[in-house]
């Protein structure tokens, strides 16, 4: 399957919000419809899991591919599945860009990593999922007009009132009288600051029977 290119909104309005995917929120009109329905009919397991798989896909920008190997690495390594995937998923380049505030979502994230703008300890690397490790450095190239574009994406970024997580570090630098913006990776990411509200152990259960 594919990466999702089409409308986003559709996609927001059928899996509530989702940070990584859109700065948009869900339709108020199709929410008022909703609550028109005083009882609505209890859903099975499997509509429940398949949702949340959907948005964790969605917001993180995989294909189906993608995550169902990140699923199998997390039931190989120690600790709770669910814990590691999204541990997985929160260490990729793209989704610290988004994080630090450099992309307002990571589909734009991963546009500038394609397109070879960003730097991981002095060296440009150009494959959105690589994993990021604690102290690595996040920079993008000298030119003027990406720094327009990252220096533009904070005010928007700070004017939400969004912060940089604790496990990260924004590092503001003037060369040659010119703002520049460093991204460092302190730590892995702890349980409770994932970017995403979601269930991890109905999409882990969702998976079970393939892993």
């Amino acid at each position: 399957m594919s990466r999702y290119r089409g409308p986003r909104l559709k996609i927001i309005n059928r899996l509530k919000t989702l940070p990584g995917l859109s700065k948009k929120t869900p339709n108020r009109i199709e929410q008022s419809s909703q609550k028109k329905h005083s009882k609505p009919p209890k859903p099975s397991k499997y509509p429940v899991r398949l949702k949340e798989k959907q948005r964790l896909r969605f917001h993180y920008g995989l294909t189906e591919r993608q995550l169902f190997q990140y699923v199998r690495i997390a039931r190989r390594a120690k600790g709770s599945t669910g814990q590691v995937l999204l541990q997985l998923l929160e260490m990729r380049l793209d989704n610290i860009l988004f994080r630090l505030g450099m992309a307002l979502t990571i589909p734009e994230a991963r546009q500038l990593v394609n397109h070879r703008h960003i730097l991981v300890n002095d060296r440009i690397v150009d494959i959105p999922s690589y994993r990021c490790k604690p102290q690595d450095l996040i920079s993008i190239k000298d030119k003027q007009r990406l720094r327009n574009i990252i220096n533009k994406n904070r005010d928007i970024f700070q004017k939400d009132k969004m912060r940089v997580p604790p496990h990260l570090n924004l590092i503001k630098k003037t060369m040659k009288k010119k703002l520049q913006y460093i991204g460092l990776v302190k730590k892995i990411i702890d349980s409770n600051r994932f970017g995403l509200k979601i269930n991890e152990l109905l999409v882990v259960e969702y998976y079970s029977r393939r892993v």
